[in-house]
C-alpha cells in the first residue's frame, strides 16, 4: 500500500503539463501545446487585438476621434481595402471588347435565361452579332447544357442592368470579385481576431492576378466561389455567435472568472442558429452554379458540428461528441442540406415551368415521350425530367476527356504550372494600342493566372496551415485547410478529365488566409521581444511588396493591355505558360 500511495502522490506532484497523455508528450517535440487555463471565456471568445489609439494620435489625431477610430476600424480597413480592389476590377471592365474564352457559353446562356428561363442554341458566328449592336434575336431551340442556372442568372442580372455587351456580362462577376475582398477582410478578421491580419488577406487577395482576372470574366467558376466564401462567413459568425452563448451561460467564480461547467456545456440548447441556415441556402446556390459546390456543403457540415464538440469541450462537456450530436448535429443537418437542396432545385423554377410541348427547356418533355413507360410513372414529369437530365450531365462530366491546348493537372495549380489564356491579338505597331516604336509586333493577352510569387508562398503556407492544425490543434488552421481540401482534393479523382488551373478560384480565399497565417506567424506574437517583432514586420513587409510588383509586373497580362513582343515574352516565366 505504501508503494501505491507513493506512486499516487507522485503523480499529483507532477507539472499539468507532465500528467497529459503520452502522445501529447510526443506531440511536444514538434510543437504541440496543450490549451492553457485561463478564463473559459476569452477560450470559447478569445478578445479582437486592435491597434492602440497611441498610434493614430502619434500621427496628429485628437484623442477622442483616434479612438472614434480605432473603434471603426474593424470596418474602415476592409472598406478601404475593398474600395481599392473595386476600382481595380472595374476599371476599363469592357476591355477587350470581345467575347473572350468561355463567355461564348456563359454570356449567352445567361441573356437566354433571364428572358426565357432556360438556355438556348445559339448560331455559330453570333459572337460578331451581339459585339456590333447587341441587339440579338433570340433563338428558339433549346441548348443541352452542363451546368446549373444561378451562376448564369448572376451574370444575367448584369445583362439586364448594363446591356447585351462584355461590360454588361461582367459587371456581376466584379461585383462579387470585389465582395469577396470585403468577406475575406471580414472573415480573416474573425479568425485571427486582428483587423490588420485580416486586411492582409484582402489585400493580398486584391493583387493576385488569377482573382482579378476572374473578376473581370464571366465565367461560372467567380460566382461559385463567391458562394462558398459568404458561406464560409456565415458559419464562422454562427460559431462565434455559438461560443458567446456558451460563456453566458457558465458560471462565474468569486474572481469573475468564467469557470467550465459540464452540465451546462452537456445539456445546453444553443437554438436555431439562422447563420446555419444562411449557410445552408449559400452552399444550395454555390451547388446551382456548378456541382463542386455539394463538396463544400460536405466538408463544411463536417466542420461546423466539429467546432461545436470543441466549444462544449472547452466548456466543461464530460462527452462533448454525445452532446453535439444530441443537442447539434440535428438541427445542423436541417439547416444546410435540406436548405441547400431545395435552394439548389428551386433555382431550375425556370426550366421546371417552361412548355412540355417541345418548345420548353432541353429535356423537359422527356417524361411525357422517351420516358413516359418505366416504374417511376406516379411521379411528376417534370421531376422525371430533370432527374433525368441531371443523369445525363453527370455522364457527360465524369466522360469529359476530349484533350485542350491548356487543360492542366491538380498537381501543378499551386504552382502556377499551366495558366489559361482568355485572350490573345499580335496587333501591328501603331494599333489596338501597340506603341509605334514597338518593333515587329505586340502581344495582347488575358492570361488567368495567379501573382506567381504569391502562390509560390501559398505553398509554404499551407505547410503551415496543415502543421499548426495537426501539432497545435490551431481550429483556424483546420478551417482554412478544410476550404483548401474542399475546392482541391476532389479534382485528384478526374485527373484524366478535362479540366484547367482558374477551377483553383473557389479555394483561392483561402489561400490567402493561409498565407496571412503565416505573415501573422513570421510577424510575431504581441509577447515577443521588440527586435524579433521589428525583423518579422521587415521580413513580411518585403515579401508583401514583393508579391505587389510581381502583380504590377504582370498587371498588361492579367488587362489585355498591347505590349512590345520581348515584354511579352520576358514575363514568360516558365515554358508550361506559353
Amino acid at each position: 500500500m505504501t508503494s501505491t500511495a507513493s506512486s499516487t502522490d507522485t503523480r499529483q506532484d507532477q507539472a499539468p503539463q507532465d500528467r497529459r497523455p503520452s502522445w501529447q508528450q510526443r506531440l511536444r517535440r514538434f510543437g504541440y501545446q496543450a490549451p492553457d487555463g485561463s478564463d473559459v471565456r476569452e477560450r470559447l471568445v478569445p478578445p479582437y487585438v486592435e491597434p492602440s489609439p497611441r498610434m493614430w494620435q502619434v500621427l496628429g489625431v485628437p484623442g477622442p476621434l483616434a479612438e472614434r477610430v480605432t473603434r471603426w476600424s474593424g470596418w474602415l480597413g476592409p472598406l478601404l481595402v475593398t474600395l481599392v480592389a473595386g476600382l481595380m476590377r472595374f476599371w476599363n471592365l469592357g476591355s477587350p471588347k470581345k467575347v473572350i474564352f468561355d463567355e461564348t457559353y456563359y454570356a449567352k446562356d445567361a441573356w437566354a435565361l433571364v428572358h426565357r428561363g432556360f438556355e438556348l442554341s445559339w448560331g455559330k458566328n453570333v459572337d460578331s452579332q451581339i459585339l456590333s449592336n447587341g441587339h440579338v434575336a433570340l433563338p428558339t431551340d433549346a441548348a443541352y447544357v452542363v451546368h446549373p442556372p444561378v451562376g448564369k442568372y448572376v451574370i444575367g442580372l448584369g445583362e439586364l442592368m448594363f446591356g447585351f455587351d462584355p461590360f454588361g456580362w461582367r459587371f456581376m462577376t466584379a461585383l462579387l470579385g470585389t465582395l469577396s475582398v470585403l468577406i475575406v477582410c471580414r472573415v480573416g478578421r474573425r479568425l485571427f481576431r486582428s483587423t490588420f491580419l485580416g486586411c492582409l488577406a484582402g489585400a493580398l487577395m486584391t493583387v493576385d492576378g488569377l482573382a482579378f482576372v476572374m473578376a473581370r470574366t464571366a465565367l461560372l467558376d467567380g460566382v461559385l466561389m463567391f458562394f462558398v466564401l459568404a458561406a464560409f462567413a456565415a458559419l464562422v459568425i454562427d460559431r462565434d455567435r455559438a461560443r458567446e452563448k456558451l460563456a453566458a451561460a457558465l458560471p462565474v467564480d468569486a474572481h469573475g472568472l468564467v469557470r467550465p461547467d459540464a452540465g451546462i456545456a452537456d445539456t445546453l440548447r444553443l437554438g436555431w442558429r439562422p447563420y446555419r441556415w444562411l449557410a445552408g441556402l449559400l452552399l444550395g446556390l454555390a451547388m446551382g452554379t456548378k456541382w463542386n459546390g455539394l463538396f463544400f456543403l460536405i466538408a463544411f457540415g463536417i466542420m461546423t458540428v466539429l467546432w461545436d464538440v470543441g466549444s462544449r469541450r472547452v466548456a466543461g462537456a464530460r462527452h462533448p461528441y454525445q452532446a453535439a450530436l444530441n443537442h447539434d448535429a440535428g438541427i445542423a443537418f436541417l439547416a444546410m442540406v435540406p436548405v441547400a437542396f431545395v435552394t439548389y432545385l428551386t433555382s431550375w423554377i425556370g426550366w421546371i415551368l417552361s412548355p412540355t410541348n417541345g418548345t420548353g427547356g432541353y429535356y423537359r418533355n422527356w417524361a411525357a415521350t422517351d420516358g413516359k413507360g418505366g416504374n417511376w410513372t406516379f411521379l411528376p414529369d417534370w421531376w422525371r425530367s430533370l432527374v433525368h437530365y441531371e443523369h445525363e450531365v453527370y455522364k457527360f462530366n465524369v466522360g469529359l476527356s476530349s484533350p485542350h491546348t491548356y487543360m492542366s493537372n491538380p498537381w501543378s495549380w499551386l504552382v502556377d504550372g499551366r495558366p489559361v489564356s482568355y485572350f490573345y491579338e499580335s496587333p501591328s505597331p501603331g494599333t489596338d494600342g501597340c506603341p509605334a516604336d514597338a518593333g515587329a509586333k505586340c502581344a495582347r493577352e488575358v492570361l488567368a493566372i495567379g501573382t506567381p510569387l504569391l502562390w509560390w508562398t501559398a505553398c509554404f503556407a499551407v505547410l503551415y496551415v496543415l502543421w499548426r492544425w495537426f501539432f497545435r490543434r490551431d481550429w483556424r488552421a483546420g478551417a482554412i485547410a478544410c476550404g483548401i481540401a474542399a475546392g482541391y482534393l476532389p479534382w485528384f479523382n478526374y485527373q484524366e478529365r478535362t479540366i484547367f488551373f482558374f477551377y483553383t478560384i473557389v479555394f483561392l480565399p483561402f489561400l490567402c488566409l493561409a498565407v496571412a497565417m503565416l505573415l501573422g506567424a513570421l510577424i510575431g506574437p504581441p509577447r515577443a521581444t521588440e527586435t524579433r517583432r521589428v525583423a518579422g514586420a521587415i521580413a513580411a513587409g518585403v515579401l508583401v511588396l514583393l508579391i505587389t510588383w510581381n502583380f504590377i509586373y504582370f498587371w498588361p497580362l492579367y488587362t489585355g493591355t498591347a505590349i512590345p513582343i520581348e515584354s511579352w515574352r520576358s514575363r514568360m516565366w516558365l515554358d508550361t505558360w506559353v
